[in-house]
């Protein structure tokens, strides 16, 4: 199987076993240069989302991602997780559901809107 498609797997059941809520896993090879995939997943409080976002960066550098960092370390709302060609986002409930990502990335973007 393919490496990053093995650590994708990896970070969602490291999610899911730690009782992150929601996850969602987005294709964004036809849509960014960015990453290849983004994870969103909710924590239930602020102490839930850093530790999530710790225990996952954890397991990318486990697995050879060495230069993952976690953005958003002063919120305690949403954290983001850069495992270089995955993204992982970890959100507070309410913070995800304004910010819709998963609406967002998961639409059809014509190739001319893709240059970030």
């Amino acid at each position: 199987m393919d490496k990053i498609l093995d650590l994708k797997q990896i970070v969602i059941t490291t999610l899911n076993n730690n009782k992150a809520l929601n996850i969602v896993s987005i294709d964004l090879r036809d849509k960014s240069s960015m990453a290849d995939y983004m994870i969103i997943a909710s924590g239930t409080s602020s102490r839930h989302i850093q530790s999530l976002s710790e225990q996952v960066l954890e397991e990318l550098k486990n697995n050879g991602i060495k230069n993952s960092k976690i953005e958003g370390k002063d919120s305690g709302e949403w954290k983001l997780v850069d495992g270089i060609d995955l993204i992982i986002h970890i959100f507070h409930p309410e913070k995800r559901k304004f910010y819709e990502l998963e609406k967002m990335w998961s639409e059809l973007i014509p190739k001319e809107k893709l240059i970030i």
